[in-house]
């Protein structure tokens, strides 16, 4: 699933499951935006802005999820499509 990096990630259902701050772990909710160092969640208490460092996401899909580590995800969406995985994680 390497090239999972390399999606769109837009739309898509994430959880944060593990992070430094206690506040946002279980925040669950569909992607709306996405920066160099941020997600928009749009979840069901409304909008929030997730860093992707210090944070690990289950991105789910129609018939599987996949687990994140926010850290190699930090960067431009446009230049994350460019880059060689060798570890999610």
């Amino acid at each position: 699933m390497k090239d999972f990096i390399k999606y769109e990630f837009i739309g898509a259902k994430v959880e944060v499951i593990n992070s430094k701050n206690k506040h946002i772990i279980g925040l669950y909710g569909t992607i709306i935006d996405e920066t160099k160092n941020t997600f928009k969640i749009e979840t069901e208490n409304g909008i929030k802005v997730v860093p992707k460092r210090g944070n690990t996401f289950i991105f789910y899909f129609k018939d599987y999820w996949i687990l994140v580590d926010g850290s190699i995800i930090t960067e431009r969406p446009w230049e994350r499509i460019k880059k060689k995985v060798r570890k999610i994680i």
